[in-house]
């Protein structure tokens, strides 16, 4: 099963051929639904493409740093151009499968009327689209079918990411140049939760959580294959991290799973938000990973669950510990990179195999 995300932007695309069929019967009288549809479609990926920044990334990240005085303006004639582009490229395809009985100059020409209906339709989906990047994917998919509108018991895995020094790097800077760097370091956790199937819930100061439902987050162990991935990503841009902040963030996290009641709060403001013990004690969890003296660490409930961690990351244990306010202690592990990818119940067995 997709997850939601993933079915967000099926759906997003779809709006954008559905919109194209709806133009038209409305101004074409139905004469060719399939052209219309494909216009949309074409003109719907183009505008959306660019605003994801999957093309023409660069000017679109220069034009955001723009005063909105010069931003507003910037960024309407680039979607201008998107649906021009979008527009030829579906002339070219209805032509091409000989959808139309006009001429190809004809078939791709912008006129001033789908102009304005590509502008409004693109400003209402790249609304729904801005709305769902602030509230999270999997949470505006949520909010939208009311999933959580009467709380809801599941079993969730939790990854807390903390930035080390975040501090310190305040103290030395200022707040608004920490806000930067935070703000960048949340940025490069996006393509790794996504590509995990994860969803960032929350940042909490300078915390930032990350959950799945227990069966996403252990097929083929996503929720560790995460947080490594974001691990690879910021040491890969480690000169770049340099270069622009004058250091390489260091990243401290927590991983564990249990029943949680998911439901939604608010009056004025509404949020998804969990309640249950599997949240405290993921958080407790990463205030252990200081006094141990690592930069992660798992909790052995978890681990066995996994069964199986992702190829060259192997789990040492570090045994059990008294968590602030929960009676019976708690076994956990730190993830380390390592040829056997077993875990240490197994790697017991193997020893005692041979």
């Amino acid at each position: 099963m997709l997850p939601p995300h993933r079915w967000f932007w099926i759906l997003i695309v779809l709006a954008a051929g559905l919109a194209g069929l709806l133009y038209n019967f409305v101004f074409a009288a139905g004469e060719s639904p399939l052209a219309g549809l494909t216009y949309g479609l074409c003109m719907g990926v183009a505008v959306l493409a660019f605003d994801r920044g999957l093309i023409l990334a660069g000017l679109q990240a220069r034009i955001r740093r723009w005063p909105a005085w010069a931003y507003v303006p910037a960024a309407e004639f680039a979607y201008v151009l998107m649906i021009a582009a979008g527009c030829a490229l579906g002339g070219l395809v209805v032509w091409t499968l000989g959808l139309t009985n006009d001429d190809l100059k004809t078939a791709s020409r912008l006129t001033p009327r789908v102009l304005a209906y590509s502008l409004a339709v693109s400003a209402l989906l790249v609304f729904v689209v801005r709305m769902r990047d602030l509230i999270g994917g999997e949470v505006f998919v949520n909010f939208m079918i009311g999933r959580y509108h009467r709380p809801v018991e599941e079993e969730r895995i939790f990854l807390f990411l903390d930035v080390v020094g975040s501090t310190a790097f305040a103290e030395a800077h200022g707040d608004l140049r920490a806000q930067e760097y935070l703000g960048a370091v949340f940025a490069a956790l996006a393509e790794p939760v996504r590509r995990h199937d994860g969803s960032v819930d929350d940042y909490i100061g300078d915390l930032a959580m990350i959950t799945w439902p227990i069966h996403r987050g252990l097929k083929e162990g996503n929720c560790v294959g995460c947080l490594f991935s974001v691990l690879d990503r910021i040491e890969a841009d480690a000169d770049a991290w340099k270069a622009r902040f004058g250091t390489v963030p260091r990243l401290r996290a927590a991983l564990h799973g249990g029943s949680v009641v998911t439901a939604e709060v608010g009056v004025d403001r509404h949020k998804i938000a969990y309640f249950g013990d599997a949240v405290n004690v993921t958080s407790r969890i990463e205030a252990l990973c200081r006094p141990l003296g690592v930069d992660n660490l798992i909790s052995q409930d978890l681990l066995d669950r996994l069964g199986r961690l992702p190829a060259g990351i192997r789990a040492r244990s570090l045994g059990s510990h008294a968590l602030r306010g929960r009676g019976a202690p708690l076994a956990v592990a730190t993830l380390e990179r390592g040829v056997a990818a077993h875990l240490p119940h197994q790697n017991a067995r193997l020893a005692a195999a041979r």
